[in-house]
């Protein structure tokens, strides 16, 4: 009697294992996404008692530690090459300067009106002016710059957003100090940001990578207002011998971080090798002006909690149950400072980069439409019909980007990783516009836990992760549609043909 009802008992957890063995993605997404467990990670998250997760502050290193507790609690692991959860990112802080000068051919210049203050530090630099067109590379050919200032145009002639010009000043900045000249300064004429707001930009604690070898390397980076290019005419028809630049109270000092990151291995033998990265920036923008209210912390729920617990719950979900493909889990420091935590890492890889096959980016601004899901580059990959499916089963629509004039593709971290050929749409809470109701929130302290609808996240989150497995189980790898502007970069990155 006791052997047939150990009989009985041993079939019925074969049939129990099987049974598990046959669940579907989607109930497998089912079992492990809950709203509480939702609403427990973003109340912790975008709580006063994190004042707004600045990079650099005590409170975002110690949102990382939990972020981090939370991969290992969910059996995720760390990768190789990572110091355990974490990837420190070396970064340099920098308080705006209190004044400074820029002088040439007896002509005065002044801070804010007339140019701002990319790069530096406290310091007296006076030499021989170089003019080297937009001071890339090439123009430096037969240029000696050493212990000289170079001139040049902002931007490349091409790009004309903020943001891209602000991403050629980086490269010619290391370009400059690499050939040993004494500062740069660059002629900005694009009006596609009022000078005004750059000024704001620039006048404030600002955050960068370091690539310092010591603290004499750091040179005076300028942007010289030139919106009818009199400036350059000037310098051009005057013959300028000489300039020099003067900048007082400005620090430039190194602060730590990190970007948190984990992995769970894929299950198929072959296709264990390619790896979805989910990813999110988990820093916001800390203290700031009060409100109305007298509320002065920005605690950043939808910008950027939400996100960050987004990719939380595909890691507890792929923990339990691994999918085919390799999963990798990043969350960004200093996003908000200008996607550096991100550019880091694709230029710094724990994996290498043609094995991640696609980032699963999340990053939120606000929602007004509770009925969607808007996925910035939806229409740019071949995983387009798997992000509507998932979608579909929990009553959203997927939509892809409805306000084009923002820029939001090249706005967050996935942008950092497209650069290299990786496919890297946005997922984020569904808007059709830019309008009031997203601005009331992004960016402001009154985004707070308090102010979502829990009901609506549960959905928003449940069709991440059932996106996420459908993609990662897939027999086809991802990839860019052709056409796309980042396609060649992607066949040069994994190798492939036309």
């Amino acid at each position: 009697m006791k052997k047939r009802h150990l009989t009985l008992m041993l079939g019925a957890c074969i049939l129990s294992l099987g049974a598990c063995a046959q669940k579907t993605d989607l109930e497998k997404t089912l079992e492990t996404v809950s709203q509480q467990t939702i609403k427990d990670h973003i109340y912790y998250l975008a709580s006063d008692e994190m004042r707004g997760r600045d990079t650099g502050s005590e409170e975002i290193l110690k949102a990382a530690d939990y972020l981090a507790k939370q991969f290992e609690t969910y059996g995720a692991k760390p990768v190789p090459g990572a110091d355990g959860y974490f990837q420190p990112v070396p970064l340099r802080m920098k308080t705006p300067a209190t004044s400074a000068s820029l002088e040439f051919s007896n002509k005065s210049f002044e801070l804010n009106k007339d140019f701002l203050i990319v790069d530096g530090q406290s310091a007296e630099v006076e030499g021989e002016v170089v003019y080297l067109n937009y001071a890339f590379e090439e123009d430096y050919t037969n240029a000696d710059v050493k212990g000289k200032i170079v001139f040049a145009k902002a931007g490349d002639g091409k790009v004309s957003s903020r943001q891209e010009i602000l991403r050629l000043s980086r490269e010619k900045y290391e370009i400059a100090r690499a050939n040993g000249a004494l500062g740069l300064v660059e002629f900005y004429s694009s009006p596609s940001t009022p000078w005004e707001q750059l000024g704001f930009l620039f006048n404030r604690v600002n955050i960068s990578l370091d690539s310092f070898e010591d603290k004499a390397e750091i040179i005076p980076h300028l942007w010289l207002k030139d919106l009818d290019n009199a400036n350059q005419r000037f310098m051009m028809t005057k013959s300028i011998k000489r300039a020099s630049i003067g900048i007082e109270g400005m620090k430039n000092e190194l602060t730590k971080d990190k970007n948190v990151v984990a992995m769970v291995e894929g299950t198929d033998p072959e296709l264990k090798d390619e790896y979805i990265m989910f990813s999110a920036h988990y820093d916001h923008v800390g203290v700031g002006r009060p409100n109305e209210e007298g509320d002065s912390i920005y605690n950043g729920t939808r910008d950027n909690a939400i996100g960050t617990v987004t990719v939380l719950s595909a890691a507890e979900n792929i923990a339990r149950y691994p999918m085919k493909r390799s999963a990798l889990f990043v969350l960004f420091t200093a996003e908000e400072k200008g996607l550096v935590g991100s550019r880091y890492l694709a230029n710094n890889p724990i994996i290498p980069n043609e094995q991640i096959v696609f980032c699963w980016n999340s990053d939120n601004g606000g929602y007004n439409d509770t009925t969607i899901s808007t996925i910035i580059g939806l229409e740019r990959t071949t995983a387009a019909q798997y992000i509507k499916d998932a979608n579909v089963a929990f009553g959203l629509t997927a939509i892809d980007d409805p306000a084009g004039e923002q820029g939001l593709f090249d706005r967050s971290d996935n942008v950092s990783f497209a650069r290299k050929g990786i496919p890297a749409p946005t997922y984020s809470l569904g808007f059709r516009a830019f309008d009031a109701e997203i601005m009331k929130y992004y960016h402001q302290p009154g985004d707070n836990p308090n102010t979502v609808d829990y009901d609506y996240l549960e959905k928003f989150f449940k069709s991440y992760v059932y996106a996420s497995r459908l993609i990662g189980n897939a027999a086809e790898t991802p990839f860019w549609l052709p056409g796309d502007k980042y396609y060649e970069t992607g066949l040069e990155l994994y190798g492939r043909d036309n």
